[in-house]
């Protein structure tokens, strides 16, 4: 049967009639798919930022079934990594939490890979739902790491077909060194193994078909996008999706002309919660919305009435009972900031120098050299590991597990000066844009030229991301360690243990660490802390007020 699509624009269109007083919405015999994306541990509903929590999603999932709905929740991966509600268990209250919420899937984020593939595998037995991905397998012997789709019966006689897939951006944006057994398809690769996952629901009857990807839609990500997927795989009704933050209420994406064409549905509901991603199929039809974190939509979701507080009372009981005990142990202030520390993404840490990213850096140096010697020269942390800005007022440890939440430990290398430029070259290779590899520093003055295109030389080995194919032409660098560029020099740096082994873009930086790396086990938020008690006396203020102009870029 060819379905129908549309999407919803604000509250321009109201799915089903809500009549004037108490007269009730039905969605009676519908299928509703409520979703999330990116949530990275926003597990508590935040008023001033705009974001709901489990509480709240949960008490949607109920609402939705009371109106006579066939109800899935799912999630588009990352649920865990960044909030320190889920980082000091390594995901584990995350999955906890989705537990009571009432999820009924979840495909693989990224960051779910960031405490290794044993952790995920630890997540899955605590899941009372299961892990998709069909393209992540071991290598040893082909097989899939979890469980590839599942097949839903629904109470209104619908089958739902849902499978997962999962960035093979991984392979650069999570530590390789932390889940060596396993490979992810990328490419006519990834293409074929999403068109086998269709014909397989297809022929098991699925009445719709849903890829549950955490892919994106970022220019960074050409050819493993989730629009990419869509182009080359036919019979995906609705791509639900993840990775790149990105607000779509519902794009309708259609191939071919005329009685050939189809359609799929591709949506994604932001992050952090801000948005909860809601698709309805009565049979016929398929139509899309968002409902805001700080406004009920009844056009979206047509329910009744909106309670007071419009959560689980359960759930919620759970949740912040979890949340008052680490928050009253990460919460005692130890210093104080006059400034706002910009950590935000674009503008911010992944776009342009920003006085966080100096602070960052500068504490990362510092403690280099209390650990290993003066000998440390510059060090550089990747804007995409920052992750919050510091508000004005006191500083608690919970800020500096926020703004550095991977649990990365700080780590010397010798480098080149031909590898420097290189590596800075290509973590700025699609600045001004967002790039979650561009460099914050310290020791080193340098200018990006973005007139000057990007040209790929080779791909880095078990990396998405490539070389340049000639390292300076959009970079140069003025100093490093308050001395003339060489590249024919060797100088001490230090970075995070990620980007030191060739995460993000950082590919020449892996032989290097492989020679040299020192690893001083030195957690980088406690670096941070270390540098304001000792350095600082306390007070982070001037000349962290703005950036220090270490950075250019032109433009």
């Amino acid at each position: 049967m060819r379905k129908h699509l549309c999407t919803l624009i604000a509250a321009a269109l109201v799915l089903l009639l809500l009549a004037s007083g108490a007269a009730a919405a039905t969605l009676d015999g519908s299928l509703v798919i409520l979703y999330t994306n990116d949530m990275h541990g926003h597990a508590v509903a935040d008023t001033k930022n705009g974001t709901m929590g489990y509480a709240e999603i949960a008490q949607y999932k109920q609402d939705a079934a009371e109106l006579g709905a066939s109800v899935l929740l799912l999630d588009a991966g990352d649920p865990i990594m960044g909030m320190p509600i889920v980082n000091l268990d390594q995901g584990a209250n995350a999955i906890t939490f989705m537990n009571l919420a009432g999820y009924d899937a979840m495909t693989l984020g990224n960051h779910e890979f960031d405490w290794g593939s044993d952790n995920v595998l630890r997540l899955q037995e605590i899941a009372e739902f299961p892990f998709l991905s069909a393209n992540v397998y071991n290598t040893a012997d082909g097989t899939d790491f979890v469980q590839p789709n599942a097949i839903f019966e629904m109470d209104n006689g619908m089958t739902v077909g849902v499978f997962g897939l999962t960035t093979p951006e991984t392979l650069s944006k999570a530590n390789r060194a932390l889940f060596p057994g396993l490979s992810f398809m990328t490419g006519d690769e990834l293409y074929a193994c999403a068109q086998a996952q269709v014909d397989e629901l297809q022929a098991a009857g699925a009445d719709l078909i849903v890829c549950l990807g955490h892919l994106g839609v970022d220019d960074e990500s050409i050819g493993m996008r989730s629009i990419d997927v869509i182009a080359a795989v036919d019979g995906i009704d609705v791509f639900i999706d993840g990775h790149s933050h990105s607000v779509i209420p519902g794009d309708v994406i259609t191939k071919g002309e005329g009685d050939a064409a189809t359609q799929t549905l591709l949506v994604q509901s932001g992050s952090y919660g801000m948005n909860l991603g809601v698709v309805i199929y009565d049979g016929e039809t398929l139509t899309s919305g968002l409902i805001p974190a700080a406004q009920y939509d009844a056009a979206v979701l047509p329910l009744t009435a909106l309670l007071p507080a419009h959560e689980d009372e359960m759930v919620a009981a759970e949740v912040n009972a979890v949340n008052d005990a680490i928050q009253a142990e990460l919460s005692q202030p130890f210093a104080v900031t006059e400034v706002l520390l910009n950590g935000e993404r674009s503008p911010g840490v992944r776009t342009e120098e920003t006085n966080l990213g100096d602070f960052c850096c500068d504490a990362m140096l510092w403690a280099a050299k209390q650990l290993v010697g003066d000998q440390v020269v510059a060090s550089i942390a990747n804007g995409g590991g920052i992750r919050a800005s510091i508000d004005v007022g006191d500083v608690t440890m919970n800020d500096m597990k926020t703004v550095f939440p991977f649990g990365n430990t700080l780590v010397t290398l010798e480098v080149t000066g031909t590898e420097l430029l290189e590596a800075l070259e290509v973590a700025t290779f699609i600045t001004p844009d967002a790039l979650g590899a561009f460099p914050q520093v310290a020791g080193i003055e340098f200018t990006v030229d973005t007139t000057v295109p990007f040209t790929q030389g080779e791909q880095y080995t078990n990396s998405t991301y490539y070389a340049p194919l000639n390292p300076g032409s959009r970079v140069t660098i003025a100093t490093v360690g308050g001395e003339a560029f060489d590249p024919d020099a060797v100088y001490t740096i230090c970075t995070n243990n990620f980007t030191a082994a060739g995460g993000d873009t950082y590919g020449a930086f892996a032989y290097a660490y492989q020679q040299t790396g020192y690893d001083t086990y030195k957690a980088l938020e406690d670096a941070l802390v270390d540098y304001v008690t000792e350095v600082l006396g306390g007070v982070i203020a001037v000349p962290y007020d703005a950036p220090q102009s270490r950075i250019t870029i032109l433009q």
